[in-house]
């Protein structure tokens, strides 16, 4: 039975033989308080005998110790203090507890366990521990330890995983190619895998080449890198306005000063005086420019819109979608019987690559998206009333859906600005910056070229692109010859202003004509050999023909080839 006085100091017993502390004697000893009462045999089972007031004084510390050593548990390290007691205030010499194990992480099992204790006579017959003054220090320093290794691993914590919810909240969900994420200090970093739809294509793939998407372009932009990155802070561009005093009021100004610079750059069109409007890619101003010619319509005829064959497929649905009573499509514009009307001329010609001029006298629109060094010799600066570019065909960022048109008469300029703001309300603020990042490098490249990480010069985008083509119609021509089951159109040369030097034509369609008998519908023809193209039909021309898109990705341009020469 425990003594009622000890009975709520009284606690589970401690296995010495782990800690190595020797047990306690009942025996008297000299000099012990004899006001104290002698603990009974029973009550010498207790280990730490004492008041309950000094077993109210232990416990928090004991309390505090142990939840200590399970925080280090759960890290993986063990570092425990057992303190049973604090030093009783009786005599100058340190005293500390009976049993004050230590136990640190060793690698060796027989250190594990340092027991710093010294017998000194306690009370009821027990001993009391005596430690010298240098080992309560060391508990001291023990103890310190312990709280600056908790306070690191919860600091080191809470920074990581709040990082990580940080990240989380700017990172892009989805498929987007290479796509760069901004971290905290504003830097970027690139995502290396590989684009999910750039896998292997299966033997038996249908190879779509009916639209003309630029992918082509990915492995260079890849190999640019972060320098063609653009971060926009979720505070930018909100507002509807860039410029509320300009005649484009939602024409970024860094894009104005890109657009005109890359002009000046590369000699291909007249900008200064100009006004420069800018749209949802080259459709948009399209539409825009067609309502500034035509409006207002006299009476209730329409302003008949014309564009010699073949001409783009695009032009007729374009222009007859919104059922507009200002203009309407009339067809061939070399078999239109004269009169006002409105040319739409396309130069380098979509499909057949062809350079256009206009033939009917009536007022024009030249579309220019493909007047580019990489396709046709640059031959002059352009300087026409309206002329359209688009992103799409210059860069390859075709999803940006960004393009321009100068126009040099004012008035006109208003027209097309109002169209837009009646439409769409402006243009996009962030295909604007990101345009305007993407024409600032291609237009670096070639004035004062910057040094790449590597100390390499940033690639030249019309290098590449020359370069690429020039490759790819080489290999079509001869494979076409080989075949002897189609035709192309001849090919052309000029010396270009930009390379310095004459240059083949390189049109970003092949405008291929099947020579095989028996066959009247090309597009069908091909279809079945699981080629997707373009019917010559709906270009105004003959159905003999197809367009195929020559801007593909290389996997898709090589397999194609093959089955070209299979047929």
């Amino acid at each position: 039975m425990i003594h009622p006085k000890f009975a709520a100091a009284s606690s589970p017993p401690i296995d010495r033989s782990k800690v190595g502390c020797k047990p306690a004697t009942t025996s008297p000893q000299k000099g012990h308080d004899r006001r104290r009462p002698q603990a009974t045999a029973a009550s010498t089972s207790s280990p730490l005998p004492s008041s309950s007031s000094g077993a109210a004084r232990h416990r928090p510390r004991a309390m505090r110790g142990a939840s200590a050593g399970r925080a280090f548990k759960s890290r993986g390290r063990l570092l425990l203090l057992l303190i049973a007691g604090r030093p009783r205030q009786q005599s100058r010499k340190t005293r500390l507890p009976r049993c004050f194990p230590i136990v640190f992480a060793s690698k060796d099992p027989a250190a594990r366990t340092k027991v710093v204790a010294a017998r000194a006579p306690m009370a009821g017959g027990g001993e009391r521990s005596r430690v010298p003054a240098g080992a309560a220090g060391l508990a001291v320093w023990a103890t310190l330890l312990c709280n600056a290794a908790s306070l690191a691993y919860f600091l080191r914590s809470y920074v990581v995983d709040g990082s990580r919810r940080r990240r989380g909240c700017v990172a892009r969900s989805g498929a987007d190619d290479g796509a760069l994420r901004p971290e905290e200090d504003g830097a970027l970093r690139s995502e290396d895998e590989e684009p999910c739809h750039a896998v292997a294509l299966a033997p038996d793939a249908v190879l779509n080449l009916e639209l003309g998407d630029p992918t082509m372009y990915e492995a260079f932009w890849r190999e640019v890198g972060g320098c063609a990155a653009t971060v926009i802070r979720g505070w930018q561009a909100m507002s509807y306005f860039s410029d509320a005093a300009a005649l484009c009021w939602f024409l970024e100004p860094e894009l104005e000063r890109e657009v005109r610079r890359l002009h000046r750059v590369v000699g291909n069109a007249v900008v200064d005086g100009y006004h420069l409007v800018v749209g949802t890619g080259a459709t948009q101003l399209y539409q825009a420019a067609m309502y500034a010619l035509s409006s207002p319509a006299r009476g209730d005829k329409p302003v008949p819109v014309v564009s010699p064959a073949p001409y783009y497929s695009s032009y007729p649905p374009q222009t007859d979608l919104q059922l507009s009573g200002f203009y309407r499509w009339a067809g061939d514009a070399n078999t239109f019987a004269g009169g006002e009307c409105i040319e739409l001329v396309c130069s380098p010609n979509n499909p057949d690559g062809a350079v256009r001029e206009a033939v009917t006298g009536g007022k024009a629109i030249h579309d220019l998206v493909y007047y580019w060094p990489q396709y046709t010799p640059i031959t002059g600066r352009a300087a026409h009333d309206i002329m359209l570019f688009t992103v799409s065909k210059i860069t390859g960022h075709a999803g940006t859906r960004l393009g321009w048109a100068l126009v040099k008469d004012r008035e006109v300029a208003r027209k097309m600005v109002y169209f837009v703001d009646r439409s769409t309300i402006g243009v996009s603020k962030e295909s604007q910056l990101r345009a305007t990042k993407i024409l600032g490098v291609v237009s670096d490249a070639y004035e004062t070229p910057p040094a790449g990480d590597s100390g390499a010069t940033v690639p030249r985008l019309f290098d590449f692109a020359r370069r690429r083509m020039e490759e790819r119609w080489r290999t079509l021509r001869a494979t076409v010859a080989a075949s002897g089951a189609f035709s192309l159109p001849e090919e052309t040369t000029g010396y270009c202003n930009f390379n310095k030097r004459t240059v083949t034509a390189c049109p970003a369609f092949a405008w291929l004509r099947c020579e095989k008998e028996g066959v009247e519908d090309c597009a069908e023809f091909l279809a079945g050999h699981k080629i997707v193209a373009r019917g010559g039909e709906q270009f105004g021309g003959d159905a003999r023909c197809v367009r195929i898109n020559m801007l593909d990705r290389d996997q898709v341009f090589d397999m194609l080839v093959q089955r070209l020469a299979a047929i």
